[in-house]
């Protein structure tokens, strides 16, 4: 297994650090380079999720960094005169001891393998805490922020990190009472797994990923693109929506695809994914043929469906129109199309 490096920043008060990290090349698991926040190239450590003690000896440990979450928001530092790219902020565990204190859940998110050194990242949740309170805390270290905004800013991996930590205390924050007999549930397995305190009821329950698919249609020349009411203005992407219980993926592609335009499609194919844990989603990215050509916008979520040649994506800035942002996977999926990823 071959090893790439990349540089990585932990915040320390008012210091950064520079740390030489090596991780899997993802090139090597699928031959393509991997979506934002879809490659965190952490050791996920599963044989310690076993020790019972495995977030208090974290806590213990002096490489530890400490990823703080405060109401679905992560940390992140400015190093520098205005206008650098903002840092996710990793504490070290010695700095954050009086975070720690009060955080109501923790999650072993992995271990990276360093150069002589193999520090941990331990996910807190911190929305305990006022926002005034959360702000006064943690202003010598930085700021919280919605990583929907600030990941186009940030290095893929350390965003994929804190997409992760995200994710992991969302579902927590979510899940303090069991699904089946209503009873509280207590976090085991170093955060990955909760179990209902009911000795009757006994059962466990684990983080959920919700699949979804999206795809890009095409019928000669011309993608297939909509937008919905809530977007702003001008903005379109290409159709998605979520996995139905007793479906195959390539159904739901099919059925969704019809239920919002009218299209029917045939040779369906999977290209790659990009988790989206905003909260909890997993996007599965498809291309897909047009069998027929008319559309029937009959999805009440649907504004607008229309179909879009190269040329005329190409100049959608001079049409008033935009794409989405260019670290998501409808992006990719579109530029691959246009060609602008070769």
């Amino acid at each position: 297994m071959k090893y790439t490096k990349l540089w990585i920043k932990t915040v320390k008060k008012n210091y950064s650090w520079i740390i030489l990290m090596h991780f899997f090349d993802p090139y090597e698991l699928t031959g393509m380079k991997p979506n934002h926040l879809g490659f965190g190239g952490l050791d996920r450590g599963a044989e310690l999720h076993e020790d019972k003690d495995c977030i208090q000896k974290l806590f213990e440990t002096e490489e530890t960094l400490i990823v703080p979450v405060w109401r679905t928001l992560n940390l992140f530092s400015k190093i520098g005169g205005k206008g650098e790219k903002p840092l996710p902020a990793f504490l070290p565990v010695d700095e954050a001891s009086s975070l720690i204190s009060i955080s109501d859940h923790q999650v072993f998110l992995g271990r990276q393998k360093l150069a002589g050194k193999n520090p941990a990242y331990l996910a807190i949740d911190i929305s305990s805490l006022d926002e005034e309170d959360a702000e006064n805390r943690l202003a010598e270290w930085g700021s919280f922020k919605d990583l929907r905004n600030i990941s186009p800013l940030i290095d893929g991996v350390e965003g994929s990190i804190m997409a992760y930590a995200r994710a992991m205390i969302y579902w927590h924050s979510r899940n303090h009472f069991c699904g089946v007999c209503g009873n509280r549930t207590n976090s085991s397995k170093c955060g990955h797994q909760r179990d209902c305190t009911n000795r009757e009821c006994d059962n466990s329950h684990f983080p959920r990923t919700d699949s979804a698919v999206i795809m890009l249609v095409h019928e000669r020349d011309r993608a297939l693109l909509g937008r919905q009411h809530f977007w702003p203005e001008g903005m379109y992407s290409l159709l998605a929506g979520y996995v139905e219980p007793g479906e195959t993926i390539e159904h739901a592609v099919a059925r969704e695809v019809y239920e919002e335009s009218g299209i029917i499609v045939k040779d369906i194919k999977y290209l790659h994914s990009q988790p989206w844990p905003f909260p909890s989603s997993l996007m599965l990215g498809f291309t897909a043929e047009a069998v027929s050509e008319k559309i029937n916008c009959n999805d009440n979520e649907i504004e607008d469906v229309q179909w879009f040649t190269r040329d005329e994506m190409l100049d959608f800035k001079g049409q008033g129109k935009f794409l989405p942002r260019k670290l998501s996977i409808s992006r990719r999926l579109i530029n691959d199309w246009l060609g602008l990823n070769n």
